[in-house]
């Protein structure tokens, strides 16, 4: 089964898109999820100027490496934060994305009252027409307590009632947000996943602790044979985000990235 494998270039966050793009190409993947999230990792953002984006672009097909997809995290729960998720959307078109990933943020009303997840789904709903019009999936990730479980943003996505809006499975979050097992969580939601962030758990559950792909505690064997049988075909983008203290240094990120290849590898899969 053909399968896209990718690197989120979260992966590098701290350090700059140049040396994602050069460590990811070295680990022998080819293709790559961008990072836009504002405030956290801008490897590519709307505010960067047009001849900026233009190097990024080149530098990408230079290095062979495919933006099948971006990261643009924004709270879609707030209102003013919408126009900034629209950007992204645009962005991502700009760089030929697929997909666009974000979480839903934290889902209160002006009350500080927790939204339903129909109310939700209305918000999520009128991202619909962007989407139709920019050709792009919008993958919503297992993140925070209130939509750290893929059975939640299920519920969700099919109250969107769209195709262009799927479930972005975290391996690791529903761990650490949602405290299940993504192997029995993925059970209740895997008709509606689209996307796989691939990532590891060390430690505890509830201590930031994100090793390379293999490092870590997830039974992956397990949950790559759960997609196999259910004919889930979901792309695959590598995060790994280390322990709260985050990388000693570069190196550090692009050994855990090519240990994550190894694994895959060793798995049967090819980059």
């Amino acid at each position: 089964m053909n399968r896209i494998i990718a690197v989120n270039s979260n992966c590098y966050h701290g350090f700059s898109i140049e040396e994602a793009i050069a460590g990811i190409k070295a680990a022998g993947f080819k293709y790559i999820e961008l990072t836009a999230t504002k405030g956290w990792t801008e490897h590519v953002f709307p505010d960067q100027s047009f001849e900026r984006l233009l190097a990024v672009k080149d530098l990408l097909d230079e290095a062979g490496l495919i933006p099948f997809s971006m990261s643009g995290h924004c709270n879609l729960m707030d209102t003013e934060r919408i126009g900034d998720f629209i950007k992204n959307i645009r962005l991502a078109a700009f760089f030929g994305c697929d997909y666009i990933v974000s979480s839903i943020g934290e889902a209160h009303l002006k009350d500080n009252a927790v939204a339903d997840n129909e109310t939700v789904a209305g918000y999520i709903r009128a991202l619909v027409p962007y989407l139709e019009k920019y050709n792009l999936k919008l993958v919503l990730e297992t993140h925070g307590h209130e939509h750290g479980r893929g059975s939640v943003l299920a519920d969700i996505c099919r109250r969107v009632g769209s195709e262009r809006v799927k479930v972005n499975y975290d391996t690791a979050n529903v761990v650490f947000y949602g405290d299940v097992d993504p192997c029995d969580d993925l059970a209740d939601c895997i008709g509606d996943v689209a996307y796989v962030h691939l990532k590891d758990k060390g430690g505890e559950k509830n201590v930031w602790d994100f090793p390379a792909v293999g490092k870590g505690w997830i039974d992956f064997p397990k949950f790559f044979a759960q997609l196999k049988e259910a004919g889930d075909n979901s792309p695959f983008s590598i995060e790994i985000e280390f322990t709260a203290a985050g990388p000693k240094d570069l190196d550090e990120v692009n050994q855990a990235v090519k240990d994550s290849a190894a694994y895959l590898i060793a798995q049967g899969y090819t980059l």
